[in-house]
């Protein structure tokens, strides 16, 4: 029996997409294209309702395809974790952004911390899993003690393996949160 990585892949991708969310310098659009907002009675992301840009560093445009979603927009940017300020202008919503203050960098760390536990705490999850699945193996004599013993050591080095990616790509982002 072999180490699943693929799950831990799955797991590390995730992670570093959520840290794209997570603003530096200047306005992205993939900071708000996740949101979910409520419309035409079920929860889209906000991509699938509005084409979103970034015509200047400190500013992004949403300019949903219909209409009738532009307060159901605003809603979710403001009641999202970020707590958007949106300004309606006509069909489109502006987000400006101030720059950084030392307390909203350090704020953003602290999610980025956050966002880190969650994928250690789902690796964990995965190499339960697998253990399980591995211990019940030996238990109907599909696995010996020698096989099931090299598979934890494996499982071992896969999980250090994956929590020192997670660790530097938490150090990259707070670099570059705190870099001025």
């Amino acid at each position: 029996m072999n180490v699943d990585t693929q799950a831990f892949e799955e797991t590390l991708k995730h992670f570093s997409a959520d840290l794209q969310h997570i603003r530096t310098g200047r306005a992205a659009p993939s900071l708000i294209e996740s949101i979910t907002v409520e419309a035409y009675g079920s929860v889209m992301r906000l991509q699938e309702l509005a084409a979103i840009t970034a015509p200047e560093a400190q500013t992004l445009v949403i300019q949903p395809w219909d209409s009738s979603t532009i307060r159901a927009i605003e809603t979710a940017l403001r009641d999202c974790d970020f707590h958007f300020n949106p300004v309606v202008d006509g069909q489109i919503l502006r987000i400006n952004f101030p720059p950084l203050t030392e307390e909203k960098r350090r704020e953003m760390v602290k999610i980025v911390n956050q966002k880190a536990e969650d994928a250690r705490i789902s690796v964990r999850k995965v190499r339960e899993e697998q253990l399980k699945k591995a211990k019940d193996a030996e238990k109907k004599g599909e696995l010996s003690e020698d096989q099931l013993a090299r598979f934890e050591k494996d499982m071992q080095s896969a999980i250090e393996d994956a929590n020192g990616k997670i660790k530097a790509k938490v150090e990259s982002k707070e670099k570059e949160l705190m870099t001025i």
